[in-house]
This record gives C-alpha cells, structure tokens and sequence, in this order.
C-alpha cells in the first residue's frame, strides 16, 4: 500500500491553530490523535483495498488518513468549510498516492440525500450530539451500505446495540435493529481524544440485514409505534399507543390482534413485535 503518514498530537493542534479552529461542543468535535486508535477503528471495520467508504465528520483528517492507508476511496462528509476545505491539503501532503481516492463533501449530514458513489461501509468519529440522528439518516438514505463502525459517546452505543429487556433499551436499539445486527466492539480511552472529553465513546459495529426488513411506509409505521411507546417509558402499551390508534381501548384491540399482552411496556417489544403491530390494519 502506498505511503501514508498519520496525525499525531503535534501534527493536529498545528493544524488547529493553523485554521484558527477551536473544537466545539455545538459541533461535537473531539479529535482523534492516537494513530493506534485510528487504525484499530479501521481493522475494527474490516476496511478492505477498494472499499468504498462513507466518513462522517471527518475533522482534521485523522482517521480519513487511516481509511486511505488502508486502500478505501472515501467521501468525508463535512459542515466545517474551514475543515472541508484543508483535508484535501492535507491529504495531498500526508498521502499524496492516495488523494485521488478522496473527495470531501461540504455538508450538513443531516441534509445529505445523495453521494458520488453508493458507499459500503460507513466508519466515523460521530459527533456526540447528533450521532444516533445521523446513523440512522445515512441508513434509511443508503441502503449500499452493508456494515460499519462508528465511534460514539458509550451511552448511545450502549444503547443503540441494546437487546429488549435491557435497562438502556429504547427508541434508539429498535430503529437500529430495523436495519441490521449490532454489537459494542471495544471502549475508547478519553485520553485518544483533543480536547478530552468529559465522556467515555465507544465502538460500535453492525451489519446490515440481507433482506429488507420492509417497505417506507412500513418502516415509518414502525417507527412511530416505537417512538410514543417510548415517550413515556413508564405506561403500558395500552396507554402509551392510546394517541397513535386513537384511545386505549382500540390500542389494546390492535395489541391483541398482534399477539401482544396491552399491559406490557415498550422496552419488552423486540423489532419484531413492533414491526408486527405495524401491520395491523387501522381500525
């Protein structure tokens, strides 16, 4: 593989003060600046020579260098215009062989619809305050996208890989199930990080189901059972669907036409429960 030379600690605070940027909670950015880190999280992903990869919030170019050195073409989706447009430069001096393979997209994520070319794999630092809200937009917007591992704040991917009945079981584990398995893969040291942040992360992989759990409609359904069923955490199913199927009477009916007891509560449904309580036609 070509030449490829990562960030150090030095190297990233260079480049900071170079752009004049100050890491920022609104932005949840937290730089990666352990070249170990970064290529742990590459063999974590199983990133392969030819791999076409998704990054988000690529930041300063930590781990952009790492899925480079492993032979991926990237497309780095970026909201910072500063940082959109030095990774490039960066690229071009760190990894000059490998600059072909890169092209930034200056972007939110949130408001992505479309890429250049149709990624298999999605890998990231995610910023912590929308991490589940763009996983899961990239998901539904993608379906080429076939596996992947994401660095998050260890709460959220707790959550996000959690199996019904767990205490952090919620709106997050059912939604991401729709799409595919998940597991945690390893905690993250807060020390990897400039600045350190005052949160453990975490890594979290998944890959993506082979068949499609169901169609748009289906999923939106499903989606909003699984979103007022865990609004209210602490009411039964009957009374927490009562808003969705119009009271709690006819939210029992349907609990009942799908086989399931309207006195349970939403973190006892699994994917399949509620994929099923979608199908029910409305009375």
């Amino acid at each position: 593989m070509s030449e490829v030379r990562l960030l150090g600690p030095a190297e990233i605070r260079d480049l900071a003060e170079l752009l004049d940027v100050t890491p920022t909670k609104k932005l949840g950015q937290n730089f990666v600046i352990d070249a170990n880190t970064v290529r742990r999280i590459v063999r974590v992903a199983e990133v392969e020579s030819g791999d076409r990869v998704v990054e988000i919030g690529p930041g300063l170019g930590s781990l952009t260098l790492g899925l480079l050195e492993a032979g991926a073409s990237v497309v780095a989706v970026e909201i910072d215009g500063r940082l959109a447009a030095q990774l490039p430069v960066t690229v071009g001096e760190l990894a000059p062989a490998a600059a072909s393979r890169l092209t930034v997209v200056h972007r939110d994520a949130l408001a992505v619809t479309e890429l250049p070319v149709d990624p298999v794999r999605l890998v990231a630092n995610l910023p912590y305050n929308i991490s589940v809200p763009v996983l899961l937009h990239f998901l539904e917007r993608f379906p080429s996208l076939r596996s992947g591992v994401v660095m998050v704040q260890a709460e959220v991917g707790h959550r996000i890989a959690a199996p019904p009945g767990s205490k952090v079981y919620g709106a997050p584990s059912v939604k991401a199930a729709w799409y595919g398995a998940w597991r945690t893969a390893g905690a993250v040291s807060r020390q990897v990080f400039w600045p350190v942040p005052n949160v453990d992360s975490v890594l979290v992989g998944f890959e993506r189901h082979e068949h499609d759990t169901g169609s748009e409609e289906q999923r939106r359904r499903t989606f909003a059972l699984v979103d007022a069923a865990f609004q209210q955490r602490r009411k039964t199913l009957r009374q927490a669907l009562a808003p969705v199927f119009g009271d709690p009477t006819a939210a029992a009916i349907a609990l009942q036409a799908a086989g399931l007891d309207p006195s349970l509560r939403g973190e006892q449904l699994s994917l399949a429960d509620f994929a099923r309580l979608g199908s029910v036609p409305a009375a």
